[in-house]
């Protein structure tokens, strides 16, 4: 998890940030990337891709990274965005925004898989929440933050789709409540007129 990192501290680069975004594949709600600064040197015992961890682990670990790290956010791009500007555009806005939050600049980005609009020297890797420590912690600050979102906010505002159970993936139990209810106003009407042509 060290490999990236560990070549570019060997450069002289010491405030390395890592950016990952949650929630691409979502038909509800925004989609929420992180960006995060370890301290050179740094390990956090446990930290891998967001999605291969419990919701447990994530929760203990989003504590963690947001002490020890030297600067960390999230940052969050809506559904209307997403259907202006394509999900793929939204995510690479939401990971500059997270980047631009950041209380420290980072001299060195690496990203999940992606490019963003900075001029920064910056690396994509693929499957980069799994084999960068920097991209995994951004991963998890970005999961913890949306799935809270889904729990706390959203799924009280539209108690009728499962928000809280499904996260707004297309699982069945969704696909079934938006035939029921039809869409809401923080649905993707892009996904839902593929998905969900009824609902579109």
């Amino acid at each position: 998890m060290f490999e990236f990192e560990q070549a570019l501290w060997n450069d002289g680069f010491c405030k390395i940030a890592g950016a990952d975004e949650v929630g691409r594949g979502c038909l509800f709600g925004d989609v929420v990337a992180g960006a995060v600064i370890l301290p050179p040197g740094l390990i956090i015992e446990g930290v891998n891709d967001s999605k291969k961890l419990s919701e447990k682990k994530r929760e203990q670990l989003y504590g963690q990274i947001a002490r020890e790290s030297v600067s960390w956010s999230v940052a969050r791009v809506d559904a209307a965005t997403i259907d202006r500007i394509n999900i793929r555009q939204a995510s690479r806005l939401a990971m500059k925004l997270a980047l631009d939050s950041l209380s420290i600049a980072p001299d060195y980005v690496l990203v999940d898989a992606e490019t963003v609009d900075l001029s920064l020297p910056q690396q994509s890797i693929i499957k980069g929440d799994a084999r960068s420590q920097s991209i995994a912690a951004a991963s998890i600050m970005a999961k913890v933050t949306r799935d809270r979102l889904c729990v706390t906010e959203w799924d009280e505002i539209y108690p009728e789709y499962g928000i809280a159970v499904h996260k707004g993936y297309a699982t069945k139990l969704h696909r079934e409540r938006l035939l029921e209810h039809g869409p809401s106003e923080l649905h993707r009407r892009s996904f839902l007129k593929k998905l969900l042509g009824e609902c579109g």
